[in-house]
């Protein structure tokens, strides 16, 4: 099967997104074309379903909510956009592997809760705002920046559902807050371009381009943040870790020729250098999401009961973790000052390896280990009992 297709720079444009696209296409070659073409496409499913709730209202949602938590087949003559999506959503591809999705990202769930969050918010989110064209989209709708700890919260709580065992068996919560984060992403698509967002020179608001970069967010991004604090998996465990997130991939409407190359790091990290190439300087918009998400992370740690933390050395602690992380250029443009906690993280990089071998010493070690870790992340899914912001979006008394 031909996966990528091969693309001129004629042929690109997006002048405000995609800088030094002809040196990424010297060393990617179609690849690079692929990704250049995916700015370029949204989600078509997704985004008829947003148009079929419009005219539907209430009834729409409801039907909707009906589909995803009892299927397809309890639906008497349901729309056509929503029985399309509901239709893609349950038809489960041959790769996936029904067993290990009843177990979950057991890898993901081995990690400490308190690692895991930093990885998440220094590592996943600081990244994803290092984008300066999902950046500017995620300022123009005027949340992100003044609700910070709601998002950072509410964006946890949906990786954490995906992660759980049977978390992505239909119907159960990480499978239904996936569809909701991915028919978010296709509400917040609609919005801007009514508002007049500048496609040709930004390609389609919230691209597969753009979906792809926030799925390695969500893999080889924070586990490369782990390994510099000490916190390292092996190869069969990183095949593991990629198979359960294809399917998130396909659940959020990915492209399957983004994720299905990918089995471990080393590969996640090519096409992570190719998207990141062609990025554009990070500006006020990268500038003000990060420095937000900073703040509201502090905020969480000193909120922790019993916690150590204070403001400002939590704020040292995430200042070097994100120097750790995405190294000092990008900290610079991000406006993140060195930190004297740095010294620190040898230490800490030694202590989390220690840990983690006695862990995983032997087998019922290591699941003692998970069961503890499981019994904190089901404790923060029920952080935000009044809903997340894509539960609500789609909620039928909404």
């Amino acid at each position: 099967m031909e996966i990528f297709m091969s693309a001129t720079d004629q042929d690109v444009g997006f002048s405000g997104r995609l800088a030094n696209f002809g040196a990424a296409r010297a060393r990617h070659g179609e690849r690079a074309g692929f990704m250049a073409r995916m700015l370029a496409v949204g989600d078509p499913l997704a985004d008829a379903v947003i148009a079929e709730l419009d005219a539907l209202g209430q009834a729409g949602r409801q039907m909707l909510n009906a589909g995803l938590s009892d299927g397809l087949g309890s639906l008497k003559d349901p729309p056509p956009a929503i029985a399309a999506l509901l239709r893609q959503l349950e038809t489960v591809p041959e790769w996936v592997d029904r067993e290990a999705l009843i177990q979950g990202d057991v890898v993901s769930q081995s990690i400490p809760p308190l690692w895991s969050d930093l990885a998440f918010s220094v590592g996943s989110l600081v990244h994803t705002y290092s984008s300066p064209a999902i950046a500017r989209l995620l300022v123009q709708t005027g949340q992100l920046s003044s609700m910070a700890p709601r998002r950072l919260l509410e964006t946890g709580i949906w990786r954490i559902q995906s992660m759980l065992p049977g978390g992505l068996v239909r119907g159960a919560p990480g499978y239904v807050q996936t569809v909701q984060v991915r028919l978010l992403h296709a509400r917040v698509r609609a919005t801007a371009l009514k508002r007049g967002w500048e496609h040709e020179r930004w390609g389609v608001p919230i691209n597969q381009t753009d979906v792809a970069r926030t799925w390695l967010d969500f893999t080889v991004v924070p586990f490369r943040a782990l390994e510099k604090v000490g916190i390292v998996i092996t190869e069969a465990q990183q095949e593991a870790l990629y198979r359960h997130w294809w399917y998130v991939g396909y659940l959020l409407g990915l492209d399957e020729g983004f994720f299905l190359p990918l089995h471990n790091h080393a590969e996640a990290e090519a096409l992570l250098e190719l998207v990141d190439s062609t990025l554009t300087p990070l500006d006020e918009n990268t500038r003000s999401l990060a420095t937000a998400l900073l703040d509201a992370t502090a905020d969480a740690l000193c909120a922790v009961p019993g916690s150590p933390f204070t403001q400002p050395l939590a704020r040292e602690l995430l200042n070097a973790l994100t120097r750790s992380f995405q190294g000092d250029a990008v900290a610079d443009a991000l406006g993140v000052s060195p930190s004297s906690v740095t010294s620190l993280l040898p230490l800490f990089a030694a202590g989390n390896a220690e840990t983690r071998r006695w862990q995983l010493r032997t087998p019922d070690a290591a699941e003692q280990a998970r069961a503890e870790n499981l019994v904190v992340y089901r404790e923060r899914t029920t952080l935000v009992p009044d809903g997340t912001e894509y539960q609500k979006h789609i909620r039928a008394t909404g």
